[in-house]
């Protein structure tokens, strides 16, 4: 696995993410702070935490054991894979694809520069 590290800097009163040389807006994909703010919630966690220990087979799945709907819960994976915490494998079953997701880091390291 790897590690995903977030710089946050301050500039002119706001916090801005900034992007080592070399990779594209698509590897972090940040509309702006309130995107981190969202991505650290404890409902992520808690998706993270169930993807790692249960292995869920499929979005669906993974709504069913966590207790909410489906489409809150594709909207926070999605979220979660545009920061390059999960990737989705495709697996076919019979005439349908699924997509299983599975955790690609084992850190967030996030600085915080001022």
């Amino acid at each position: 696995m790897a590690k995903r590290e977030l710089i946050i800097t301050l500039s002119k009163g706001t916090f801005n993410l900034f992007r080592k040389k070399g990779t594209s807006k698509k590897d972090y994909d940040f509309s702006g702070i309130s995107a981190i703010r969202n991505l650290l919630s404890n409902e992520k966690a808690r998706i993270l935490d169930t993807i790692k220990n249960q292995n869920p087979d499929s979005i669906y799945s993974l709504a069913k054991i966590l207790g909410r709907n489906f489409k809150s819960v594709f909207d926070d994976v999605k979220l979660l894979e545009r920061f390059g915490f999960i990737s989705f494998v495709e697996e076919k079953e019979g005439k349908r694809i699924r997509h299983r997701p599975k955790i690609i880091v084992d850190s967030i390291i996030i600085n915080i520069k001022i």
